[in-house]
């Protein structure tokens, strides 16, 4: 059974909402409802001060404090490690909402239902063996694949970059990071 993880490449993101926009796209999300945000980190001194843009998403946490603390089970770590929202049992309490240590989880206007990344299941699902975000993205700042295969692109890129979780062990996430 397939690991299932990300790279990104934070020195090659600009920010231009690609992977969103395709993102929003693929699962039908309202245009207020995104599954991933920017964020901007200043390094430096004044006037050598570098901006860095940070995409963040659902880190498919191994021990998901969201999965934890739902209390019909509608959140749950499924196959491959990726965690997951059944959308018919999940009634809108908000607990995997305050529960999230990344604050990535996304309630829809409409349904009430909480939602978040799925690693583009759906993508995968019908064919494809990546991540529409992946795709979608022109400067390729993302990897999807394995990452209990060493020989997958992610797992070499991880290992050559030296890239960590980007909370460290602290939820032994699944999306790394190279700053």
């Amino acid at each position: 059974m397939a690991r299932y993880g990300m790279l990104i490449n934070t020195k090659k993101c600009t920010g231009c909402g690609a992977c969103r926009m395709a993102c929003q796209h693929q699962n039908h999300l309202l245009p207020s409802e995104a599954f991933i945000r920017f964020e901007t980190k200043e390094t430096g001194a004044a006037p050598s001060v570098n901006v860095e843009t940070v995409p963040l998403q659902c880190m498919h946490c191994e021990d998901a404090p969201c999965a934890s603390v739902c209390p019909t089970g509608a959140a749950r770590i499924g196959a491959g490690g990726i965690v997951s929202v059944d959308h018919g049992r999940c009634i809108g309490c908000l607990y995997c909402m305050a529960a999230c240590p990344y604050q990535v989880r996304v309630r829809n206007e409409k349904t009430g239902a909480v939602d978040k990344c799925r690693f583009c299941v759906a993508n995968r699902e019908g064919g494809g063996h990546s991540s529409t975000c992946v795709d979608a993205c022109p400067n390729h700042v993302r990897i999807f694949g394995d990452l209990d295969d060493p020989a997958s692109e992610l797992s070499r890129e991880i290992a050559a970059a030296g890239a960590q979780p980007i909370a460290g062990d602290l939820t032994k996430s699944k999306v790394y990071y190279v700053r």
